[in-house]
């Protein structure tokens, strides 16, 4: 083997991982090597100006998007370095990319499919490098840090796209439309034996014609891990109660801010691959280019039939419109309090208890931080019988739009780019909208996150859609729903989806009230109203007698009769955005 295509961890006996220079030594090197099934090029670049990388390799005879396309050949995207502390799938992706196309595994794969490899997708984290920045891992000695030099987590940024590395990245998606994503990880969390875990989607989410698809690629994967003597799990490793094993596990449904959760949106598979911290560093790039090197032969097994029925979902896609779409499930991500976490796992329909491959653990007190704390003894191998909850239900229901969403003038320099990363089709407003009614969402209620998260203030809206009067000219671009994305789309423009454009804060500033009455002004109005409508009148003494919160507030007192006053603001808690 050619040093020149080694990697640093390779020659190190895996004691390190490479920088930058590695990723353009080793992807030049395999372009000179393989100049007919190797192109290597630039998909952006990072908030601070650095390269970033991807490598197309297929023996097709097609090395472009186009051509791709027209000969139906599917493309396995590895997507490593989101997080660059998590250095197993950079090292493991070369090493994998380097035995396929020199034929010593999997020969012939290449030939029935494209590999489109991002080695090192957070350019800046990658460089920010350190001793500790992963002190929950064992090597490689010096890695990168989590966050861009932005301090944007990538893996919480796909749906709002904020960061320069994201937007470069769904270029790259929409240009090659790979048919499966794979994302290499490397897990937290508890300390046990098996050294690998597989969720696969569409299998809890997306279009249900595309489940029996991502539960056959899982399986199929674990298959061919279990054979090579990896212990692989067919869920993350999710603690139920952090910190605690004795507690159990819990299926995560992640919701499309994350790689896991946004290509089901696309009507794509997408396989979150993590490695376990803890085991040696050699070990884990072995397992992950055991993945890589599995992925790569199921999908030239099954990719023709799997890439067809991608294909007739982003059709039924186009006929999604006023269908009720599911945008949020019970599930652990947000990480609610112990009892939130109970009634969600009651109300998902319950759990069953399973055996897992443990280690023995103590917990006890500690004097440090007054709270329990485990200890694991990685030399004792124990059998856990734990829960594992993995049925769940719908948190949040909505209807598609039987035509599309408007949007407004004063928000399409905002949003429209937004929606066109996506790849989502953008028109002029129809003729036959004006004949048509539209739909405005008004929030009843409109909280808001007390900090930041990714850098912005999140907001949580409760209401309704309901028909509304605004003329269609206030309008300016429209958004139709019969398109393959669909479910994107309204994942992103309905409010009350978790990573909508609302969600992550895009609209603050419509769920804020602007104008304020002094108390004597409002006062005056309250008294002209009550004298001037009866019905009014008997509506206030009800909500005073059946409302004692109500009735103990007065400035809330006030607002129910400026309410139905002239002067009150008909836009506030309004959505801009409509549907038609």
């Amino acid at each position: 083997m050619s040093a020149t295509l080694s990697t640093l961890a390779e020659l190190s006996g895996f004691e390190q991982t490479g920088r930058l220079e590695e990723v353009e030594r080793l992807a030049a090197g395999m372009a000179a090597a393989w100049p007919d099934a190797v192109q290597s090029f630039e998909f952006g670049r990072s908030a601070d100006g650095r390269p970033m990388r991807a490598l197309l390799a297929s023996r097709s005879g097609a090395l472009s998007a186009r051509e791709l396309r027209a000969r139906r050949i599917p493309i396995l995207m590895i997507q490593a370095g989101i997080h660059p502390g998590e250095s197993d799938g950079k090292d493991a992706g070369f090493i994998a990319l380097r035995e396929l196309l020199s034929g010593t595994a999997a020969p012939g794969v290449l030939e029935r499919i494209a590999l489109l490899f991002v080695p090192a997708f957070n350019a800046d984290g990658h460089e920010r490098v350190g001793r500790w920045n992963r002190p929950n891992q064992n090597g490689p000695r010096i890695t990168g840090w989590r966050a861009t030099s932005q301090n944007l987590n990538l893996n919480r940024d796909y749906t709002k796209a904020d960061a320069p590395e994201m937007r470069a990245m769904l270029a790259l998606i929409d240009t090659w439309d790979p048919l499966i994503c794979a994302d290499l990880h490397v897990t937290d969390g508890a300390d046990f034996e098996p050294d690998i875990s597989i969720q696969v989607e569409p299998v809890n989410q997306g279009d249900p014609r595309l489940w029996p698809s991502g539960i056959r690629l899982r399986d199929r994967l674990i298959e061919r891990l279990a054979g090579q003597g990896s212990l692989p799990l067919p869920f993350y490793p999710d603690l139920f109660e952090t910190d605690d094993p004795a507690s159990g596990f819990v299926l995560t449904v992640y919701s499309p801010r994350f790689s896991t959760g946004y290509f089901p949106q696309r009507n794509r598979f997408t396989v979150l691959v993590e490695t376990h911290s803890w085991k040696p560093y050699a070990r884990r790039v072995q397992v992950m280019r055991n993945t890589v090197v599995g992925l790569a032969e199921l999908a030239a097994e099954h990719g023709a039939d799997w890439l067809a029925k991608a294909e007739a979902a982003d059709a039924a896609s186009c006929a999604l419109g006023g269908s009720s779409l599911t945008v949020d499930y019970l599930s652990s991500w947000r990480e609610p309090a112990a009892a939130g976490k109970a009634a969600a796992a009651a109300a998902a329909g319950g759990e069953e208890t399973i055996d897992f491959r443990g280690y023995a653990y103590t917990r006890s007190h500690s004097e440090v931080s007054g709270a329990l704390v485990t200890v694991y003894d990685p030399g004792t191998p124990q059998l856990w019988r734990v829960p594992y909850r993995h049925r769940i239900s719908p948190a949040q229901v909505v209807q598609a739009p039987h035509r599309g969403y408007l949007i407004p003038h004063a928000y399409v320099e905002e949003i429209c780019p937004r929606l066109e990363r996506h790849g989502i089709r953008l028109s002029p407003l129809p003729d036959d909208l004006a004949a048509r009614p539209i739909e405005q969402f008004r929030a009843a209620r409109a909280s808001f996150s007390s900090q930041p998260f990714e850098g912005r203030m999140r907001a949580t809206l409760v209401g309704e859609w309901a028909i509304s009067d605004l003329e269609i000219s206030a309008f300016a671009r429209f958004v139709p729903i019969s398109q393959p994305l669909a479910r994107l789309i309204v994942a992103l423009l309905d409010p009350r989806a978790p990573d909508s454009f609302a969600a992550w804060g895009f609209f603050n500033a419509c769920f804020e009230q602007k104008e304020q009455l002094e108390p004597y002004v409002a006062e005056q109005i309250a008294r002209t109203l009550l004298e001037s409508s009866p019905a009014l009148r008997d509506a206030f003494e009800r909500r005073l007698s059946g409302d004692a919160a109500f009735r103990a507030d007065p400035a809330a007192r006030l607002e129910f009769f400026w309410r139905h006053h002239e002067s009150w603001d008909r836009n506030f808690n309004c959505y801009p955005i409509v549907r038609a």
